[in-house]
Formats: C-alpha cells, structure tokens, sequence
C-alpha cells in the first residue's frame, strides 16, 4: 500500500513533467474573456482568462507585458499566445503569455507561425548562411518608404557618423496590398545592379498588420536570397517580423540600423588621436630610458679605460706570443743541427771524399768500369783521381 502513496510535490512535479512534455502546450494560442487583470508594481500582469464553460489562469512578465500595445481590460476578447506550465507551489496549472493579441488577430499569428516554421525547415534563418556586414561601406541601399520618419532618421544618423557617405533610395510601399512584392523587387534590383556595399531594409513600428508585408514570404525570401548583406530594421525593439529573422544583422529601429552600416568617421579620427598621442608617450618615454641607458654608459670605466677591458687578455697574447718565438728558436737550432749532421753523413758518402783518401774512378765512355770484361786491348780510359783525370789506353787485361 505505501507503495502507491505520493508526496503532493512528487504528484505536481509528475503533472509538470507531463504538460512539459508535450509539444502542443508549449506553444499555444488560446481565446477568451479577460477577467481579474492586474497589473503589479513589478511589472507582471496576473489575470484569468474565462468562456462560457471554463477558466484558466494567466501571467504575462514584465518583459512581455512591455510590449503590449494596449491595455487589457476585464471583459476583453483576447488570443493570449503562450505556453502551459504547472506552478508547483500551488498545484495549478497555467498559461505563461509572450503575447496578447486583440479579438481577430489571430489569424494573422497563426499564418505567421506556420510560415516561420516552413521557412525556418528551408534553412532561411540558419546562422551559417549570414553574412558579415561590411566594415566600411561607401554606399547604402536604403528600401522604405520615402514618406516615412524612417528614411528622415537613417539619412539623420547616417550623415552625422560619415558625411562622405553615398546614400541611394529604392521608394517602396511598406504596408497594403503589394507592398512585399514591392520590397521584394527593391531587393533584386540592388543586387542584379551591385548598387550598394549594405541594404537597409524596413520601416517604423506599427501594428502586426502595418508591419505585415515584411511577414510575407516573397519578401522574406528575397532577403535571404540576397548577395549583399542586408539589415532589418523593422518596427521598434519588440516587433519581430521574419525578414528580421532571415536578414544578416537585425536593427531593433532604423536609427540603429544606420549606426550598424554605416562607419563612424568621427570615432575613426578620435580613435587614430588617440593611438597617435599613446605613440608619441611612449616614444618619448622609450626615448628618455635610453637617453638615461647612454648616460650611464658614457660614464662607465669600460669607456673611459676601455683597454681595462682586454689587459688580461692582452697579458695572455704577449705570454703566447714570446712562447711561440721560444718555440721557433728552439725549432730552428734543431734543424740547423740536423742540417750539420745531414752535411756530415753526406759528405762521407760523397765520391770527391772517396778520391781524396786515395781511390780513383776509371770509366770508359762516361760509363763507370767495374769489371775487366767492359774493356779490350787498345780501349781508351780515363781515370778520375782527387785531383784531375788521366787518359790512358789499354795494353793489357788480366781475369781473374
């Protein structure tokens, strides 16, 4: 039995867990009577929300409440757009509202749903596909109205941040019957002529059917289709049309649309001071440590006795270079004694010695005689002795 038993926290977390869960209640679009509105010090609105056979509790926060463009009154017909979720401490359920819309507006939501979900499916508001704004444009397209505040305020702003920039407007309808197609056009008329580096894109809040001809698909789709990078600048910050959601850059008004696009020329040249004068400091401040760094040096030994820095090593030269004479002296009296000794044994071997102990040379020819069989009766010879040569003829030859 106490198997089956629940806390009351475990059974409305089960219950939140459940609505949480499904799809259909997270984002739901209900009708019916306002009743109990009240609107507290904080900003949040608390109110119920009744028909004929029911009631349902409602709260709006403050950041959603900000938007609403009327005040809700007991008794109203609404469409509160929302989701439904269980708030525990109470145990009851109820819808938390991102939008109130007035009695036969909801038509219009529901078209915008469904046409978000089918273009977001067909990947026209995927981040990857965005492309970067350009850092320094020279010219702007601009699509609007040419009647509109607007165009006044982007051409205001636009002026003020560079006045050197090239402004073209393409005059379309923003609202009534052919107005996207109008945008649409706008659009591929800057492309197919490469008119501009940006294209501002929109016009001043409104209504959700002011604002609808940047809901429509023809327009949302030459936005996302568009080689130079567009901003949206639709309706004031709470206004999300889907042409915001398929642009590159969304600008919560036109103002701010123009300050993305366009540089600030101005703040170019307070920045470049800046950077100039944060040079010449530290320049100056680089300069004068090294004016310090020369002084010291200049008044260091090392230059002032710079011989100082090298008297070891000139010692060192000095005792290298008398041992080196050392050496080649010692070297050359080796060599002078084995030149004598050299002398000595070559002049015991010379033939001039050999003759001068008393021995002779006899040739015959030029060529030296050794044997008796070089020389025949009659033969003439000359015979080398120490000092001088004897020319004799032979008589006679003996063998032994």
């Amino acid at each position: 039995m106490a198997e089956n038993i629940y806390s009351v926290s475990q059974v409305n977390n089960f219950i939140k867990e459940l609505i949480d869960d499904d799809p259909v209640l997270r984002n739901i679009q209900v009708i019916g009577e306002i009743s109990n509105f009240k609107r507290y010090p904080s900003g949040h609105c608390y109110f119920t929300l009744k028909d004929a056979g029911g009631a349902m509790k409602c709260v709006m926060f403050k950041s959603r409440a900000f938007g609403l463009r009327f005040e809700p009154k007991n008794g109203e017909t609404v469409i509160a757009v929302g989701r439904i979720a269980v708030y525990e401490r109470d145990g009851v359920y109820q819808l938390y509202t991102d939008m109130l819309l007035q009695q036969g507006k909801g038509d219009l939501m529901q078209a915008y749903e469904q046409l978000k979900r089918k273009l977001e499916q067909a990947g026209l508001f995927a981040a990857e596909r965005k492309q970067a704004l350009p850092v320094n444009p020279r010219t702007i397209g601009i699509v609007t109205s040419p009647a509109g505040a607007a165009v006044r305020d982007i051409i205001t702003v636009s002026r003020r941040r560079n006045n050197g920039i090239k402004l073209l407007l393409y005059p379309v309808k923003v609202q009534g019957e052919g107005s996207a197609q109008e945008v649409a056009q706008a659009i591929k008329f800057f492309n197919k002529h490469k008119l501009a580096d940006v294209l501002i894109v929109g016009r001043g809040g409104g209504s959700m059917e002011d604002l609808w001809a940047f809901n429509e698909e023809v327009a949302v789709r030459a936005v996302a289709a568009s080689k130079i990078p567009v901003i949206s600048a639709v309706g004031h910050e709470t206004d999300f049309t889907l042409c915001d959601f398929a642009a590159d850059a969304r600008a919560a008004t036109p103002s701010q649309a123009a300050e993305m696009a366009v540089a600030d020329v101005e703040g170019y040249k307070q920045r470049v001071s800046f950077l100039l004068q944060r040079c010449t400091s530290l320049m100056q401040s680089r300069l004068a440590r090294e004016e310090h760094r020369l002084e010291d040096a200049a008044s260091s030994w090392a230059l002032r006795d710079p011989e100082r820095l090298f008297a070891h090593q000139l010692q060192r030269v000095d005792m290298a270079s008398q041992r080196l004479a050392d050496a080649m002296l010692h070297l050359e009296e080796q060599k002078q004694h084995a030149f004598a000794l050299a002398a000595a044994k070559l002049d015991g071997i010379s033939p001039l010695a050999v003759l001068g102990r008393g021995y002779s040379v006899t040739q015959k020819d030029y060529a030296v005689i050794r044997s008796t069989q070089q020389v025949t009766w009659g033969d003439e010879i000359v015979t080398t002795v120490e000092d001088g040569t004897i020319t004799s003829v032979v008589q006679q030859v003996e063998r032994r």
